[in-house]
């Protein structure tokens, strides 16, 4: 039997992030498909790294018979999920626990997803509780994740190269009406709006690092406005 704490984030997770998590790892299944992968890599691949532009780096460099060397495709997938590490920073507070060793058994859940609901919905969750409720959350969402990718694998053939490109983008969408909901607290809206402007510097520089430049251009300057104002 289920810890108690532990259901309110199974339930969470299973609602509408559950259904933009499978429709995002539906067209990652159908990729590793087409780049003549097994199910079972795609399964190990959406378990070890949790993380969808990770999961893609390593399908292209598998597609493409590792031509660089796997450790240059490890490299490549640790970059893109280096995002993971600013959120590990900012949720390790939320999750209160008073002895940081409780806090490992929720370190492979730490993704957008996961984050950004668990950043929405702690603070009204009593402390004792918290990490419990992230690891129901985390949990459920990992698994749906993994049986969205086996799925979409044996579902590949039905769907076409448009429908698999709009699948991939129902998770970032889903998490943009997250930050779009928020837009009336001053943190949220202060990242959205710094996002917006520093998109522009992804305009002028090569594509292999325009975006992480960008984040990090809009990102110092939200957290410095408002280390400024003195607003959380």
């Amino acid at each position: 039997m289920l810890p108690s704490a532990l259901l309110p984030g199974l339930r969470e997770a299973l609602g509408a992030p559950g259904v933009a998590m499978a429709a995002t790892f539906l067209a990652f299944g159908a990729a590793v498909q087409e780049a003549g992968l097994s199910p079972g890599w795609a399964l190990l691949a959406c378990w070890g790294i949790y993380g969808m532009p990770g999961q893609l780096v390593l399908v292209q460099a598998a597609a493409g018979g590792w031509a660089g060397g796997v450790g240059v495709a490890v490299l490549g997938a640790v970059a893109v999920n280096a995002r993971f590490l600013p959120m590990a920073v900012s949720i390790t507070p939320v999750l209160a626990a008073r002895d940081r060793w409780r806090l490992l058994p929720a370190v492979p859940f730490i993704a957008v997803t996961p984050w950004a609901a668990a950043m929405r919905a702690l603070p009204a969750v009593d402390r004792p509780d918290r990490v419990a409720w992230f690891l129901g959350f985390g949990l459920t969402s990992w698994v749906v994740a993994g049986f969205a990718a086996l799925g979409g694998f044996f579902v590949a053939g039905g769907l076409g190269p448009d429908a698999r490109a709009a699948l991939l983008f129902v998770n970032p969408l889903y998490y943009a009406l997250l930050l779009a909901t928020d837009l009336d607290r001053p943190a949220p809206r202060r990242a959205i709006l710094c996002g917006v402007a520093a998109a522009s510097v992804a305009l002028v520089l090569p594509a292999a690092v325009a975006l992480l430049a960008a984040g990090l251009v809009g990102g110092t300057v939200a957290f410095l406005l408002g280390r400024r104002h003195g607003a959380p």
